[in-house]
């Protein structure tokens, strides 16, 4: 379901796709972040993916003209995950905010992985 928005000229809609993208591109300025994940459904596993496809492994709810957005990640070893989560959460409710209007009501960090070594 698109976010909505209200204006005095009419009703502006912003697919979830978009706001997917938007966060995701948000995360990836982060330091410590490898990528998103999505889980390969044949075997279960979590794989990172390439940044042309980064709103795969992030979910986008709207309820009550407010957003939640789930970002799984992958995260480079040696950094300390909450910092690096608060980073995240940071840059995502800024940009997303900033760039589509639209309120932020939660946004959660699921990390899937470490990457360790290139």
């Amino acid at each position: 379901m698109p976010a909505k928005i209200n204006s005095e000229l009419g009703i502006i809609s912003i697919d979830e796709n978009v706001i997917a993208r938007i966060a995701g591109i948000s995360a990836m300025e982060s330091y410590g972040i490898v990528g998103m994940a999505s889980k390969n459904v044949t075997d279960g596993l979590y794989e990172l993916l390439k940044t042309d496809y980064l709103e795969k492994g992030i979910k986008v709810f709207i309820k009550d003209e407010l957003l939640t957005i789930n970002l799984h990640v992958i995260l480079e070893y040696g950094v300390k995950i909450s910092v690096v989560a608060d980073n995240i959460i940071e840059k995502v409710k800024f940009n997303v905010e900033k760039f589509t209007g639209i309120k932020i009501g939660h946004i959660n960090v699921i990390v899937q992985g470490i990457r360790v070594g290139k």
